[in-house]
């Protein structure tokens, strides 16, 4: 029941990230200075119809599928179903396209540490002997190094301000890089297991070079170890990002991310009477559990299995 429903959470929040262009009311940019920190907006009903009050004392028919979105207010109406930040934008719109700089660092860092990683564990599993030990060390001091100091001093001699896109490219090479030692150490071991395998050594016997055993043989032994470190580390990038977002090494204003966003909320006048500012950090929550819950139910497989 649990893994269905965090399933069901998964879906609906990467659907509503993706068609965050269609879902928010707001572009992430638009800007009403004279609305700053405007609690969310209070939905009222006429019968079925809902509607808003405007500054001026007017009613505002909420209308569906107008502008190319799915739902709008004619101004001077408005419709901040999670309140505004310090600029007057729309917190609610910038948690659903925040959430695309977020989940597309995660995932993307993932498929970097994972391809690094297997082609990494790939080759000292297989290979063995002096070729696994001097891997592997390198793997350990790769692991060792003090990457957060690193990170600041490759940051430090960064331009001060940089574009989205290299941010953001930065953000994944950084954070999939120094995690794919962990996926790197697995494959190993399920490359030393299956290279020993009957079907293995028979092929070997048969005249099968390394290259046609490895493609053929052993890495699709490796799919599932794989998905399973895919939903382990993608809520860790994630949070990896906006931790990284937060401090300002990651994506700057105005393109949003849940850590920049977040950011603001560190002040103290927003946390203690703006709560809304903490959206982010909670549309972040269901979004982790989500993808913990469905490691825990994969790395629980093969424990039934074996039992």
């Amino acid at each position: 029941m649990m893994l269905r429903l965090s399933v069901s959470v998964l879906i609906a929040m990467h659907a509503a990230i993706l068609f965050a262009g269609y879902l928010a009311p707001y572009d992430y940019a638009e800007q009403h200075r004279e609305l700053a920190y405007a609690p969310p907006t209070a939905i009222h009903f006429d019968g079925l119809r809902p509607f808003v009050d405007a500054p001026d004392g007017t009613r505002h028919p909420i209308r569906f599928f107008t502008g190319g979105r799915l739902f709008g207010v004619t101004p001077p109406g408005h419709v901040f179903l999670w309140g505004t930040d310090a600029s007057g934008r729309d917190v609610f719109s910038r948690v659903l396209y925040g959430g695309r700089i977020s989940l597309a660092t995660g995932l993307a860092a993932t498929f970097l540490a994972l391809a690094l990683g297997l082609f990494w564990g790939t080759i000292s599993g297989f290979y063995g002997g002096w070729i696994d030990r001097l891997l592997m060390r390198g793997a350990e001091l790769f692991l060792a190094l003090p990457w957060l100091y690193l990170l600041l001093g490759v940051r430090a001699f960064l331009p001060l301000h940089i574009g989205t896109v290299q941010a953001f490219f930065l953000l994944v090479a950084i954070i999939g890089t120094v995690g794919w030692v962990r996926p790197a150490r697995i494959v190993r071991g399920v490359v030393l297991s299956a290279r020993e395998r009957g079907f293995v050594l028979a092929a070997r016997g048969f005249g099968a070079g390394a290259p046609y055993l490895i493609r053929r043989h052993i890495l699709p032994l490796t799919g599932s170890v794989l998905l399973t470190q895919a939903t382990v580390l993608i809520p860790q990038y994630i949070l990896a990002e906006v931790t990284l977002s937060f401090l300002g090494l990651g994506i700057g204003e105005p393109m949003p991310s849940w850590g920049n966003m977040l950011a603001e909320a560190r002040q103290y006048h927003s946390l203690v009477f703006h709560s809304w500012m903490l959206a982010p950090g909670l549309a972040a929550i269901p979004l982790l559990f989500g993808y913990l819950i469905v490691a825990d139910a994969l790395l629980e497989k093969p424990l039934r299995r074996s039992s």
